[in-house]
């Protein structure tokens, strides 16, 4: 990758983590200030940065534009949505989309709870393999060669006292999830939130996507969690006809 994209890109995710100035997008970077100068300059040229007042950058309108543009491409997105909205109104939970990308979950679809409490996703947010129950159902979807190939590269943070921690108890949870066509993240990713996940397929039964149920433990116990399944795969299977999956 050429040096100057490289650092270009490095000052959006730089912006995106709210590193706002020229003097601390300079720290950041490790190079001098006339050097992200000039990149801002040309970001900004096109777009993808814009400057407020005489120190302050933002990130710009040209950047949401392509990622609209994304999601837009995604055509279980589009596929999917009337499932979705119909599960999130008739539960009351927030409901997911999300698709595997190099080594993560994407969400590429997010519908707010009626509830107070909101969890830290959003569309376009990435979020680890191991301890999402959308993960779970994307990973198990491959071939048992590619999970254990999969598993094998995860560092496994334990963020919760309930996170998976290893690559055999990983692999162990995929055999289950491949199983009996569900998984259920139990507060492994979040330790007030718990969710379950099912798969949406697409011709041939390939696994396009995961459609998930996140509830706030407050308000819902693990087996108020797990009585929600039947509405879930219901949508599940849904938004797998309006993709294309037949059955077969």
């Amino acid at each position: 990758m050429s040096q100057s994209l490289d650092r270009g890109l490095s000052v959006l995710g730089a912006l995106a983590r709210g590193t706002d100035t020229l003097d601390a997008l300079a720290e950041e970077l490790g190079v001098h200030k006339s050097t992200v100068l000039r990149l801002l300059r040309t970001l900004e040229a096109h777009h993808f940065v814009r400057r407020e007042g005489q120190r302050h950058y933002r990130l710009g309108s040209a950047l949401f534009d392509l990622a609209s543009r994304a999601l837009e491409d995604r055509d279980v997105r589009r596929s999917a949505a009337p499932a979705l909205a119909a599960l999130n109104a008739r539960t009351g939970h927030t409901v997911h989309l999300a698709t595997y990308e190099e080594g993560e979950v994407v969400y590429v679809d997010k519908y707010e709870g009626r509830h107070s409490v909101r969890m830290y996703s959003r569309i376009g947010k990435r979020a680890p393999l191991h301890c999402t129950a959308v993960g779970k159902v994307l990973v198990a979807a491959f071939d048992p060669e590619r999970r254990e190939e999969i598993a094998r590269s995860l560092e496994y943070p334990a963020l919760t006292g309930n996170t998976i921690t290893t690559a055999e108890a990983y692999l162990d949870e995929l055999a289950r999830v491949a199983e009996q066509g569900y998984a259920v993240d139990n507060a492994e990713h979040e330790d007030f939130i718990h969710c379950v996940a099912a798969p949406v397929r697409g011709p041939g039964g390939a696994v396009l996507a995961a459609v998930s149920l996140s509830v706030p433990r407050v308000l819902l116990d693990y087996d108020g969690l797990l009585a929600l399944l039947p509405e879930l795969t219901a949508t599940a299977e849904e938004a797998s006809v309006h993709s294309g999956w037949t059955g077969q």
